[in-house]
């Protein structure tokens, strides 16, 4: 007999889908529940100190420490919000500040309010005690040691925060405070950083720390690359650069480029300049508002390029234009490898304090929307196209199919993008040469174009490249190891995750 579904196991039931995601049901590392009918709790910045101190997580308000929602008044709601984003601007509740958005939601008959508090690479106290998470919750730490630890930990990882004693207020363009100034205000008409003089917003936003060297405060790499003249930049970090290339007709160089090396600020309309040059714009109307599809999709990505990237790499990022798709690659300190499954991930900030002033000036959203939000659009953008594939690594990789199409399942279950599907088609089929197969096997590890030549059997050097090796990496079944220098000595070709698919495919039909 089946249970009867009653009011409470129905609000039960809600409760469980409204909290399963991104975080789990139970509290744990990143995850707090807090009774909050009226007024914020008293704990409430100790809990907002730990996560922003470790890894980041999600605050309820208005839930018990078993799951059961309880609730925030109504009538309280907005209040405690703008406690909220007040005390959290405010150093001497939470120092240094970190302004934080909660939004509220509701949970059956009752509302609860949300707070995502990202992980920071700056270390954060409330009143005069630091504090981490645990499973158990918020503890306070204590001793020299513990608290130099979790600072090598953050500079480790998050090098925005490097220190750069020499790097003064005289080697930043004021005008450059003044585009940001204008850009906050057109976000906020009363942003609290607005009016403030260049040297007080960078301690306000974090691009001032102490330097525990020499124990003297310092502009950090965020700040020049925020605000730093051009020479700054290059001067601190030679090898940045954002390379954009579109390569329609001449894949092997590009038809036309662009490469920023400039502040942040500028970079994003830069980029965003030779996405409106080079792709279009369809017309879309969501609701009764039409809206830039492009500006959506592609907003998100430069942005996150920019706010993602390791900037003390030599490695560009790149954002590479092709026919049948967009790629964008950034150098990259994982957390992990492999494919981002856009219905469960948690989002790990690269450079929090540089995203942090990126949503103040309107360049950047919430942690994490990215991925929703060009998963979400992009069907209505390229009707028929595949899902955009976000690759995790020591290059981060983002691929956006361009090309409508029929999405087709392979052996093993395995999806073939779009793009796959009316190019590889032909050729894996009984139509296929063995020539063909022997050069994709060669090339599952990286092979030099002799040893593909080699293994195709083929004497002739001039036929081999016309006939095999440029159709293949036309075709994107085969990728250089060196793209940036397509004729390196060193050059080599390693299989693509399409030429796996077609790969599979034709030794599947082979086998029948």
């Amino acid at each position: 007999m089946k249970k009867k579904l009653t009011a409470k196991n129905a609000e039960n039931t809600k409760i469980g889908k409204a909290l399963k995601k991104p975080f789990g049901e139970k509290e744990g590392l990143g995850l707090e529940f807090k009774r909050a009918a009226e007024k914020l709790p008293a704990n409430f910045f100790d809990s907002v100190c730990a996560f922003l101190n470790m890894d980041g997580g999600l605050i309820i308000l208005g839930v018990e420490d078993d799951g059961k929602v309880s609730g925030v008044d109504a009538d309280a709601i907005e209040r405690i919000k703008a406690d909220i984003a007040n005390l959290s601007n405010n150093p001497q509740k939470l120092d240094p500040p970190h302004l934080l958005f909660p939004h509220e939601e509701q949970v059956g008959d009752k509302w609860v309010i949300k707070v995502l508090v990202p992980a920071s690479s700056q270390v954060h106290q409330v009143g005069s005690s630091v504090f981490l998470r645990s499973e158990d919750g918020d503890y306070r730490i204590k001793g020299v040691n513990r608290l130099a630890g979790l600072m090598n930990r953050k500079l480790s990882f998050f090098t925005e925060q490097r220190v750069y004693p020499y790097l003064g207020i005289k080697d930043l363009d004021p005008a450059l405070f003044e585009k940001a100034k204008m850009l906050m205000l057109g976000r906020q008409p009363q942003h609290p950083w607005a009016n403030l003089p260049p040297e007080e917003l960078l301690k306000v936003v974090g691009f001032v720390r102490q330097d525990y060297s020499t124990g003297k405060p310092g502009y950090t790499l965020a700040a020049a690359l925020m605000f730093g003249y051009d020479t700054t930049i290059q001067s601190i970090v030679p090898g940045y650069k954002f390379d954009a290339l579109l390569r329609r007709r001449d894949t092997e160089r590009y038809d036309d480029r662009l490469i920023v090396r400039g502040n942040l600020i500028d970079a994003f309309d830069q980029l965003m300049g030779f996405v409106d040059k080079h792709l279009n714009d369809p017309f879309y109307m969501e609701g009764t508002t039409s809206i830039s599809l492009r500006s959506i999709i592609f907003r998100e990505l430069v942005a996150n390029i920019i706010a993602h990237r390791e900037y003390t790499s030599a490695a560009p990022a790149t954002m590479m234009i092709y026919t049948d798709r967009v790629e964008f690659k950034n150098p990259n300190v994982p957390h992990y490898h492999g494919r981002i499954d856009p219905g469960n991930f948690t989002p790990f900030p690269k450079n929090p304090t540089i995203c942090k002033f990126m949503i103040q000036i309107g360049r950047y959203e919430e942690l994490g929307s990215g991925v929703r939000k060009v998963n979400h659009y992009l069907p209505h953008y390229v009707p028929g196209a595949g899902t955009p594939v976000f690759e995790d690594g020591d290059m981060f990789k983002v691929t956006v199919p361009l090309v409508a199409g029929t999405t087709t399942t392979i052996e093993g279950g395995e999806q073939v993008t779009p793009e796959v599907t009316p190019q590889v088609t032909p050729q894996v089929t009984p139509q296929v040469t063995p020539q063909v197969v022997s050069v994709l096997v060669a090339a599952e590890s990286p092979a030099s174009g002799a040893e593909l030549q080699q293994a195709a059997g083929l004497k002739d050097r001039v036929h081999f490249l016309k006939a095999y090796l440029e159709p293949l990496l036309a075709d994107g079944l085969i990728e250089r190891t060196i793209p940036d220098k397509p004729t390196s000595r060193l050059q080599k070709y390693r299989l693509t995750d399409k030429g796996r698919a077609a790969l599979r495919q034709a030794t599947t039909k082979a086998g029948k």
